[in-house]
């Protein structure tokens, strides 16, 4: 679906003159007109608009993802010198503070996202209309959606029904727990899931698969395995999705919002962008990012050298996974691949901050149009899978291993993974127990390798200390809030534990 812009309209009065005798001794203008924040819905566009502008701030969560692997011991910042983007670089080294400007911009952009959904829902009794229930199930979805993704970074965050946060709310209104946000987002996914349509009416909306997953995996980060894997079996027994034969093609424009995708965040090329606005653009700020500096080459185009693979996360994959050479672009072999590329010459590349040699070749920008406006670093038009079928079904049979309700499953939805890895069923895993519990795991890194969701699986499931470089247990789990939001609430909001 393409961006748009929802603007809150002000209010606008205007006073017609009108005529009158020398005998009259008062002025009766006409009734004023206006149309603000508070009377706007007066129509379906009106609602239309403003749903699109909550789906606007869908692709602000381009940082999350750049992050999520950043902060994993899946990546190194990189950059183009230590203190290139220096806030991703504190969070690399986990030594991250309250004064963060990246992390700033995860809380701004997410609760920016949670405020046009409740814009929509403080006024979604004002009239009636045509599909209505689907429009108040697309916005509890994404309202749930952000909700996740703040409780994922920061814990519990202050909330307010339906209804905007306003000035003078920040002292008044509490932090929720964890558990209290967690409700509030499973109820919402729950009305989401019973009132969407299995079809988008348009592409990139949510439907009531993306709903189901989505619940399904806020049950699985909460340990809620049998209500996790009752929903996730949910989606994999309407046969609506299925696994893409090649793995390499999942990630290539050709199969944006294709068999495999449950919920895709789109992006396009063609709006201009720049770094005063980064959340304005309509591309994929992380490409950019992520691709190789200085590069000169057939197939891809530069980028800034973030997020750069480790030796250890590429030597993750086993001998014959046909992943790796999807997830990591060994940049040294690629040039040696291509040394006949500009007449002999052979490709040219720079080296940053940290380099590796590894780049994430899932999302690093691919060779597109010049007509593409304002900077191509920051416009990248290559889409996300936020939520793959493959991942629907690695979350299943974890649900099955850990809450002890069937490893035969589990067995059956990881080895569905495993044969499209390695082509074939030498690799199937006949294990139980605690022993299937870390192959299902370390197949989610493998398989979503570059995909954002790495931090997170190793801080829900306890390993993060001792595997993430840096972290400290106890404190790490959840990233601080901004010193401003403290700041504002003036001691209502506490920090999180250990800043």
């Amino acid at each position: 679906m393409k961006k748009y812009f929802f603007t809150t309209i002000v209010m606008v009065t205007l006073f017609s003159a009108v005529t009158i005798s020398c005998s009259d001794d008062f002025v009766d203008p006409t009734p004023p007109y206006s149309i603000d924040s508070e009377n706007y819905f007066n129509s379906k566009a009106d609602y239309d608009q403003a749903l699109i502008g909550a789906y606007d701030l869908l692709q602000a969560t381009y940082v999350n993802v750049l992050l999520g692997e950043i902060a994993s011991d899946n990546t190194l910042c990189g950059g183009e010198s230590p203190t290139d983007v220096i806030g991703f670089q504190q969070i690399d080294d986990m030594i991250h503070t309250p004064t963060n400007s990246n992390l700033k911009d995860v809380w701004d952009w997410m609760f920016a996202g949670v405020q046009r959904a409740n814009y929509i829902l403080e006024f979604q009794n004002k009239i009636d209309f045509e599909g209505k229930t689907q429009l108040i199930a697309e916005t509890r979805f994404l309202r749930a959606y952000y909700q996740f993704e703040l409780v994922k970074w920061f814990g519990g965050i202050p909330m307010k029904g339906d209804a905007r946060f306003k000035i003078g709310d920040e002292t008044k209104i509490p932090r929720s727990s964890v558990a209290e946000v967690y409700a509030a987002i499973e109820a919402d996914l729950t009305f989401a899931a019973a009132n969407l349509s299995p079809i988008p009416s348009q592409k990139g909306r949510v439907t009531k698969g993306a709903a189901q997953a989505l619940l399904g995996k806020v049950y699985l980060y909460q340990n809620k395995f049998v209500p996790a894997a009752n929903i996730l079996q949910t989606v994999i027994n309407t046969g609506g999705y299925s696994l893409l034969p090649n793995y390499n093609e999942i990630f290539e424009a050709e199969q944006e919002n294709g068999n495999e995708s449950v919920f895709e965040v789109q992006y396009t090329d063609v709006e201009g962008a720049a770094f005063t606005c980064l959340q304005c653009s309509e591309g994929n700020v992380a490409v950019g990012f992520s691709g190789v500096r200085g590069y000169d080459g057939p197939l891809y185009t530069s980028g800034f050298s973030f997020n750069l693979p480790t030796q250890e996360s590429a030597n993750a994959f086993a001998a014959g996974d046909k992943r790796k050479e999807v997830a990591i672009l060994d940049i040294n072999a690629w040039a040696l691949a291509n040394a006949s590329y500009d007449g002999g010459n052979g490709i040219k590349f720079g080296k940053g901050n940290e380099d590796t040699g590894f780049f994430n070749r899932k999302y690093i920008p691919r060779k597109r149009s010049t007509n593409s406006q304002g900077d191509l670093n920051l416009t990248n038009p290559n889409n996300y899978r936020a939520i793959r079928y493959a991942d629907v079904l690695l979350m299943a049979a974890e649900a099955y291993n850990r809450g002890a309700i069937d490893d035969g499953k589990a067995k059956e939805y990881l080895n569905q993974v495993r044969r499209r890895a390695f082509g074939d069923n030498n690799h199937d895993v006949n294990l139980t127990g605690a022993s299937l519990t870390d192959v299902i795991l370390n197949e989610r890194r493998v398989e979503l390798f570059g995909e954002g969701h790495r931090f997170f699986d190793l801080v829900r499931t306890g390993k993060a200390a001792g595997t993430i470089p840096g972290f400290k247990a106890n404190k790490n789990e959840l990233f601080p809030l901004p010193i401003e939001e403290i700041q504002f609430a003036n001691g209502n909001w506490p920090q999180n534990q250990g800043y």
